[in-house]
């Protein structure tokens, strides 16, 4: 990556299908989108031939489906939610996708070291699967907005440090959630990027993967987006620490208006000495 990028989550809400969603990114200066495979990775042969033709220059990511828990009591879960992550990542990479995200687990009662070890082991399966394919797409656990589910900040990085393909994708509303309203100020954004590049070095924030939206939530974290306007989130600190540690990559803009904030984000980023 050589910038940073603006993507929408999903179709855009002026576009009726795929067929018109590049178009309509391309007339706002929006830089691509995420396919959202929320309830299962599945796209016609048609909808692929259509992303295909049509995407030209814009840049795409790929969510996985929410139905993932690499940490479930249940053996046949955990196999069906490797999978699941499998299939994302082959998709992702028929489509020329820069790289994937999921939410990896809950903890299940079961105690933080219990629940990383879990996970750890699932991802050496993924990854060793996806080496022998020879798809070398960006792999991307997502920080997560509740306390019940695996992947704070620094969970997220020792994971990382186990793999030269899987990177973190940053939900920073996740994270302002989880935390019930901290990490939400220039000085703590800052502290986000600094974590990473000691744990990680250069190479996440120079092919970084966000999310960012406004986001109402309680003492438990995360309940639900909102777009900016509604929200006490604090976009513009966090662009501007963007802009101090030179990010390059994508933010993928989750808020229900999905375009409209997304453009915000992209203008406000351009006035930024």
């Amino acid at each position: 990556m050589d910038k940073l990028n603006f993507l929408t989550a999903g179709i855009p809400l002026s576009a009726k299908d795929y067929s018109d969603a590049f178009s309509k990114l391309e007339e706002m200066n929006l830089d691509g989108l995420e396919i959202e495979f929320v309830h299962g990775v599945r796209m016609s042969d048609k909808t692929q031939d259509i992303v295909l033709n049509q995407k030209k220059d814009m840049i795409l990511t790929s969510h996985g489906p929410y139905y993932i828990n690499l940490n479930s009591k249940e053996e046949d879960k955990q196999k069906a939610s490797v999978v699941r992550i499998l299939d994302t990542a082959r998709m992702a990479k028929r489509l020329g996708a820069y790289s994937i995200v999921y939410h990896a687990g809950f903890y299940m009662g079961s105690s933080k070291e219990d629940t990383f070890k879990t996970i750890l082991q699932k991802h050496d399966e993924i990854v060793e699967i996806l080496e022998k394919e020879n798809n070398n797409i960006w792999i991307r656990p997502e920080t997560t907005g509740k306390g019940t589910q695996w992947g704070d900040i620094d969970e997220i990085i020792e994971l990382c440090k186990n793999y030269k393909n899987v990177l973190p994708c940053v939900d920073f509303a996740h994270i302002h959630a989880r935390t019930n309203g901290e990490f939400n100020t220039y000085d703590e954004f800052c502290t986000i990027f600094e974590k990473i590049a000691k744990g990680l070095g250069d190479v996440p924030i120079n092919n970084f993967h966000a999310h960012m939206a406004g986001i109402a939530y309680s003492q438990k974290g995360e309940k639900h987006h909102l777009i900016f306007e509604e929200s006490d989130f604090n976009y513009k600190d966090l662009l501007k620490a963007f802009k101090t540690f030179d990010v390059k990559g994508v933010i993928v803009c989750e808020s229900p208006n999905i375009e409209t904030d997304c453009k915000i984000l992209k203008d406000y980023w351009q006035s930024i000495n």
